[in-house]
């Protein structure tokens, strides 16, 4: 199979994240797509930066719109999810083998067994003793698949403390997908980083052929409580400016951006990234927010969009 053959009905594919992510790009793709810099369709050699990679659906929409794009770079600060994308790239076959026996012992349970089985498989990712690489992938790629609404949130220690999510038939092996994503991976040279962002500046070799898609943490909207933790510790405001410093950087090094963001407000109301990115192109989206912890917190939002070109 390859990203070519994918085709169902006379329709390409579209290329899916392989696992869940709040704050996920799969349903604002069509804007984001609209609001590209028009070098990407032109120019040959592009070099595409995801600071913040995230389940990437950005990513692979980027990979799978744009065969001109050859050389990438991925960060992300959670470990887990990065080593996953590696496994993916390199060992894709194994890790599926590994999913299916998972998946055909967990799904033969009823849903007593099923939420014990939960618990021991967390309680074996949080212990980390004794783990290769593709049994951790496996594992997160399971408590993802089952956790309550696929969220990935940390306690103080850094263990997964997600409770189980019950769902009647979840899909723990999604051959087609975790194919898809290594097809994909495989067509470009890709880095792989896990830590800083700010540490992408380093792997930017011709600014006129770069394009950097920031999606950073988002700052709370006013009186919402910031319920994702993706690792230890908040992104506060001071990070965000430092994320406006950074954007600064890539802007005089001749590096053009895009970054997504909430549509967050000052105490008297005005936009919180309209002033912080006042020397920037800056307008409203509208976006469907499919993961929330309450239900109320569902439905479409406006959004951030902030640009460095027109």
């Amino acid at each position: 199979m390859t990203l070519k053959k994918q085709v169902t009905n006379n329709k390409v594919l579209k290329i899916k994240p392989f696992v869940k992510w709040a704050g996920g790009k799969g349903r604002l793709l069509e804007q984001l797509n609209a609001n590209l810099p028009q070098f990407i369709n032109t120019t040959p050699d592009i070099c595409y930066i995801e600071p913040f990679v995230g389940g990437g659906a950005m990513l692979f929409h980027m990979l799978q719109r744009f065969p001109n794009i050859s050389n990438v770079v991925i960060n992300d600060i959670n470990e887990e999810l990065i080593s996953c994308y590696r496994i993916i790239k390199d060992n894709p076959k194994d890790l599926i083998s590994h999913l299916k026996e998972i998946q055909v012992g967990f799904l033969s349970e009823d849903q007593k067994v099923r939420k014990e089985l939960f618990y021991a498989y967390r309680d074996e990712f949080n212990d980390k003793k004794n783990l290769t690489a593709l049994r951790r992938c496996a594992l997160f790629i399971f408590l993802n698949r089952t956790c309550f609404n696929g969220l990935y949130r940390v306690n103080g220690k850094g263990d997964f403390n997600v409770p189980y999510g019950r769902y009647a038939n979840p899909t723990i092996c999604d051959e087609i997908t975790i194919m898809s994503a290594f097809e994909a991976l495989n067509r470009v040279n890709i880095i792989f980083k896990n830590g800083d962002y700010k540490a992408v500046i380093d792997d930017i070799n011709n600014p006129a052929n770069t394009f950097v898609y920031l999606d950073p943490p988002y700052r709370p909207l006013l009186g919402e409580h910031n319920f994702q933790s993706y690792a230890k510790g908040p992104f506060s405001d001071q990070q965000q400016e430092e994320l406006r410093d950074f954007c600064d950087e890539l802007s005089d090094l001749g590096v053009r951006w895009m970054q997504s963001n909430s549509d967050s407000k000052n105490e008297d109301g005005s936009s919180y990234f309209a002033d912080l990115y006042e020397n920037y192109d800056f307008q409203l989206i509208y976006a469907p927010r499919a993961i929330n912890a309450f239900g109320e917190g569902r439905g479409k939002i406006t959004e951030s969009l902030i640009r460095n070109y027109n």
